[in-house]
């Protein structure tokens, strides 16, 4: 029995751990962390999934900010990493998982502007994300354009720099 559990209430050690298995331990060099920054993940979308007392996968959301060439700071909630130990990837966990922080994100009045990096075949096919409004939006690294991936009425279809949402404390 899978159980999906607040992401706080699991040792942070073992998330790390998992997404060191899942996406190898020189995922901290990838946009996505750029993207991200110094943020802590909203509580409210971050979840885990447990079975027999085993962390198998994770989800994150932070908070982010475009920053448009307008001189506006839209903000958004990325989503990613999903995370799910290898040797539980195709039952499924990591679309619940997904389900689950998208559900949340509704009912936190969260889910009118979303992103995310990822595969547009199954995040479009299964959530709804496309990447017709990302067209002109930067990254502090590279990134594949057709996997710049929104959704929500609120996704800004301007020129900016995607980045974190609180600024790095120097």
């Amino acid at each position: 029995m899978i159980a999906f559990v607040p992401l706080s209430t699991v040792d942070g050690a073992a998330v790390e751990a998992l997404l060191d298995r899942a996406f190898g331990p020189d995922r901290h060099s990838r946009t996505a962390y750029k993207v991200r920054g110094l943020a802590a993940p909203l509580a409210a979308l971050s979840l885990a999934a447990v079975a027999d007392g085993r962390l198998i996968g994770t989800i994150q959301c932070w908070p982010v900010r475009l920053h448009g060439d307008d001189g506006e700071a839209r903000p958004l909630v990325m989503i990613g990493p999903v995370a799910v130990d290898p040797g539980f990837q195709r039952d499924g966990i990591g679309r619940q998982l997904m389900t689950r922080a998208l559900d949340a994100a509704h009912a936190e009045g969260l889910d009118d502007a979303l992103m995310l990096i990822g595969d547009p075949e199954y995040y479009g096919r299964f959530f709804g994300f496309d990447a017709n409004r990302t067209a002109d939006w930067r990254l502090p690294g590279p990134v594949e354009r057709h996997r710049l991936l929104a959704r929500g009425d609120a996704v800004p279809a301007v020129a900016g720099l995607l980045g974190p949402a609180v600024a790095a404390v120097t």
